[in-house]
């Protein structure tokens, strides 16, 4: 099962914005819905390829409600994320899952809630300490390399 968890923007409340949309909450209705984080929707598809499937499904939201769109798959790590871009780089090979870790965004959780991400680079198989603020834990993605630093 690849999990799919959906940031809101700051300023807008996520849930409420996709499900009072038609066709978004019709993409949404087969999944159950749950929250990790403030201001997040999760959902669990089947594989990366109906993950990657769902978010071009809600593209047209996305852009305008959310600041990220990840996805976890067991196969490739059990605790980290793909950003949208990687998930589709390994859907379609052009990335090997194994060469997915070296470019990361850790998210700071602080109260619930997903702050200020920073950019780091995994460096002898160690992810270097989120130190943007103090937080309860951090939640590490894995980007593309044109995503890192963007």
């Amino acid at each position: 099962m690849t999990r799919v968890c959906l940031v809101g923007a700051d300023d807008v409340d996520l849930r409420f914005e996709l499900l009072s949309r038609e066709t978004a909450r019709e993409a949404l209705s087969t999944y159950d819905l749950s929250r990790p984080y403030e201001n997040t929707i999760a959902v669990d598809t089947v594989s990366v390829g109906a993950a990657v499937s769902l978010l071009n499904d809600l593209n047209w939201y996305l852009v305008r409600f959310a600041d990220a769109a990840l996805a976890m798959e067991p196969s490739i790590s059990e605790t980290e994320w793909l950003s949208r871009d990687l998930a589709e780089a390994v859907r379609n090979d052009e990335v090997r899952p194994a060469e997915t870790d070296e470019y990361l965004r850790l998210y700071g959780v602080d109260g619930g809630e997903l702050v200020e991400p920073l950019f780091v680079r995994r460096s002898d198989g160690e992810v270097p300490e989120y130190d943007l603020r103090d937080v309860d834990e951090t939640v590490t993605v894995r980007v593309t390399d044109e995503e890192f630093g963007r």
